[in-house]
């Protein structure tokens, strides 16, 4: 006898429908499952054998073939293990046949218990899109699963549960649809930051905007201080903007029964020994997400930026121009959601004192390789760098006069309400991301405006792609003064946020 048994799997950090067919035939007792699967699934035949025996019922003495249809997808993880159990129970007629509507997945234990798994919600969000109305998943995962709304979700804490509910004994109950109860623990707060109004003047920029920042400054100066408190003034998720990031998270097994929806934009700040694979993804047999997928719709925080590989650094050019990764390799090629901030902090130069001469030990041969390691391609991709000053003893010694962070932050809400106006609900979230027919539209430039970019894109030597991000800026700093025309003021403010005194070119 054959059954089919829906269930879900995962590409990349996308979910598609995947049919366990179990079929019963006389012959040599074996127990074979084809269709591309690699050792975790192959594994699943001893899973499911000891959770069919220590759960009281008898395990089929023929031969069981499990099909993962579709065949030609390779198939990983440990999600299959619930389906193809409820598959022979099924064909072995000690189950009823499962609702056609109905998908099934999770991990066994030995005994029965079922565990739960990553990427839930990519694959409850395919579930949805394929027509499932039901799904069954462990009990861990099942706030995940919710998040997808319009699927009724069953969590499944054993296959007895399982069992009884499919027989009509013991029914269980649908898991409530999760919703977030408030974050634990504040944000660090820009109050807290004495003097560097520059750079605050920055950080609200580019939050408004989306937009890409280096801060420049001697050790010390506040650039880190700075940098982490950035996400207390960025604007709050769209439901669909965290359904992308949590997506990449769930992946990844980040995500938890406590916390299954990402509600803070994500901040990641990885260490400068990271390889390029980790920055970009990679990985075998299976490609991952890497640093910039996790930092997508949030912040990705280099600090001391020429000390990360020169390899490591130039990944991050084609996603900052796209909003993706491609990732290529002998197993395989995989798309990742990029979309992120660019924040990086750096030093001068080596001993990091460079425009002190008092204090600067470095040559200026030494200077300009350590400011080498940063391309020009890459620092073209930068929207606006900032110098951080080393604050005196006067400033430090003073009681922290600052606007709060929630000062701020109404100010990026106000800026991002305009550019949600001018774009619709269809065009690109911020200023950051407009195109050349955005910029046409929406950055008309008049004759004074005209003369001070045609006089700056000579005398700075200013790229094509420099030009575009300019006028990003300034839209973005002419939303933070109401949303009004562009003026030469904003495109003065944003052409001083393209050089800095402390690189060598």
């Amino acid at each position: 006898m054959m059954t089919q048994v829906r269930s879900l799997g995962l590409h990349g950090v996308e979910g598609y429908e995947v049919t366990a067919e179990c079929d019963l035939s006389r012959g040599l007792p074996n127990f074979e499952i084809v269709g591309l699967p690699d050792t975790a699934v192959k594994e699943a035949r001893e899973r499911v054998r000891a959770a069919v025996k220590n759960c009281g019922f008898p395990f089929p003495v023929s031969r069981i073939t499990v099909n993962l249809a579709p065949a030609d997808r390779k198939k990983g993880g440990t999600i299959y293990d619930l389906p193809i159990l409820v598959g022979i129970l099924s064909a072995g007629e000690q189950l009823p046949p499962p609702d056609p509507k109905a998908a099934f997945l999770g991990e066994l234990s030995l005994s029965g218990a079922l565990r739960s798994v990553s990427g839930m919600l990519p694959m409850a969000l395919a579930a949805r899109r394929a027509g499932i109305e039901t799904l069954y998943v462990p009990a861990d995962a099942a706030p995940e699963a919710t998040l997808a709304k319009g699927l009724t979700v069953y969590p499944v804490a054993h296959v007895s549960e399982l069992v009884a509910h499919l027989k009509g004994e013991a029914p269980l109950s649908p898991a409530a649809a999760w919703t977030p109860d408030g974050e634990s623990g504040e944000l660090p707060d820009f109050a807290e930051v004495k003097g560097q109004e520059q750079a605050k003047r920055a950080l609200e920029i580019a939050a408004a905007g989306g937009h890409n920042v280096l801060m420049i400054g001697p050790p010390g100066s506040g650039k880190s201080m700075l940098a982490r408190r950035l996400p207390s003034i960025l604007p709050e998720l769209s439901e669909r903007e965290a359904l992308e990031a949590t997506a990449v998270h769930s992946v990844l097994g980040l995500t938890s029964r406590e916390h299954p929806l990402l509600t803070r934009r994500p901040f990641r700040a990885p260490h400068h020994t990271i390889s390029a694979a980790g920055m970009a993804g990679g990985g075998v047999p299976l490609i991952r997400p890497g640093e910039i997928s996790l930092a997508h719709r949030g912040v990705l925080f280099l600090d001391e930026l020429p000390e990360f590989h020169k390899d490591v650094l130039e990944v991050l050019r084609q996603p900052m121009e796209e909003g993706t990764v491609q990732i290529t390799r002998a197993s395989g090629s995989e798309v990742f959601p990029a979309r992120f901030m660019l924040v990086c902090a750096m030093n001068p130069c080596k001993c990091g004192w460079y425009g002190h001469d008092q204090r600067c030990k470095c040559a200026p041969r030494d200077v300009e390789k350590y400011q080498s390691q940063i391309s020009g391609p890459l620092l073209d991709r930068v929207d606006l760098t900032v110098e951080v000053d080393a604050p005196d003893f006067d400033t430090l010694s003073e009681r922290p006069s600052g606007e709060s962070s929630a000062v701020i932050k109404a100010r990026v809400d106000a800026a991002r309400a305009v550019q949600a106006r001018r774009f619709g609900p269809g065009g690109v979230p911020c200023n950051a991301q407009m195109g050349r027919g955005e910029l046409e539209e929406f950055c008309p430039l008049d004759e004074a405006c005209q003369g001070l970019l045609k006089s700056a894109f000579q005398r700075m030597g200013l790229t094509a792609r420099s030009y575009d991000r300019v006028l990003r800026v300034a839209r973005t700093i002419a939303d933070l003064d109401g949303g009004g025309d562009l003026r030469a003021a904003h495109l003065a403010e944003a052409l001083q946020y393209r050089s800095s005194g402390w690189l060598t070119r």
